[in-house]
This record gives structure tokens, sequence and C-alpha cells, in this order.
């Protein structure tokens, strides 16, 4: 089973590798997908090579193979904006565009958020929370920020 990991650009994105690395050790194949931003904060060709797989960040061109559909995807970590965006359904990356079909597909999603106290307060954010947790999506809460940032805990609620 293909398990898609969408990485955010924030703080803890270099570590991604951790969570490619426990989720290998569980047994799924990993399909690394990073948001345009992100490609600057993660290690591209070491991932690549710890999955075996080209890490996505565009749509495939006609001409390209089609990935294996996921069975689940984790969104680690999460920045605010893609959390909000996720919950209005817009699709202007390919990461995004993943996470819009997901409910309707019925792909389980894990979201670990990475994010500040001020901006968890925000009523937009709470607003999205409350919405993808409506579709059931499991949002992790509170935002969690801490040093190391705990990958494992979405590969846990994944599970559940």
């Amino acid at each position: 089973m293909t398990l898609y990991v969408i990485v955010c650009a924030t703080g803890p994105a270099p570590g991604v590798g951790d969570l490619v690395s426990q989720a290998l050790r569980l047994g799924w194949e990993v399909q690394v997908v990073a948001t345009p931003l992100a490609l600057g904060f993660v290690d591209v060709p070491a991932l690549e090579k710890l999955t075996g797989r080209p890490v996505r960040s565009r749509y495939r061109r006609p001409d390209e193979p089609k990935p294996p559909r996921p069975a689940a995807i984790v969104v680690a970590p999460a920045s605010f904006n893609t959390v909000n965006k996720f919950a209005l359904g817009i699709a202007d990356t390919y990461a995004l565009g993943l996470l819009a079909e997901a409910p309707g597909l019925g792909i389980p999603v894990v979201v670990l958020p990475s994010l500040g106290e001020a901006l968890a307060q925000r009523l937009p954010y709470q607003r999205s929370v409350a919405q993808l947790r409506a579709e059931g999506v499991r949002v992790l809460d509170p935002p969690i920020v801490t040093d190391p940032f705990p990958w494992h805990l979405a590969l846990e609620h994944l599970s559940r």
C-alpha cells in the first residue's frame, strides 16, 4: 500500500525523512509530495533515494506515468496556509489537488500541523479544522510546535 507524505514549507520540513523512514519500517511504500515552497526545505535527492521514487511537486504531463493511488495521506508538517486551502477546496498546487479529492475518494488523511499559537487562535484556522474534521480528516490538535517534531503521531493516528 502506498502512503503519500505531503510536506509543507515549515520549520520541521527538513526532518521529513524521519517520517518517511518510520513509514517504510511499518511496511508502507512512500510517495513524497512537496508543496512548491517545501522543495527549498527538503533534501530531494535523499528522499528519492530513501523511497526509490521521485519527489513530486507538480501535476504530471500526459506522457508521464501515473503514480500509484494512495491508500492514505499524511500532511506533515502542515502549514497554516495548506490547512486553510485544503478546507476551502483550493487546488492550486499538486499537493492541494490531491488533498481536495481525498475525502471524496474515501482516502484517509491525517494532518500534523506546524504553526504557532497565534495562528492556531485565528478564526479562519479554527473553522478550517472543524470543517476538515466534519469530512473525516484527522487534524491533530493542538497544533504541535516542538523539537524534535513528533512525526510518529501522524502514523499512530493513521492506524486508528
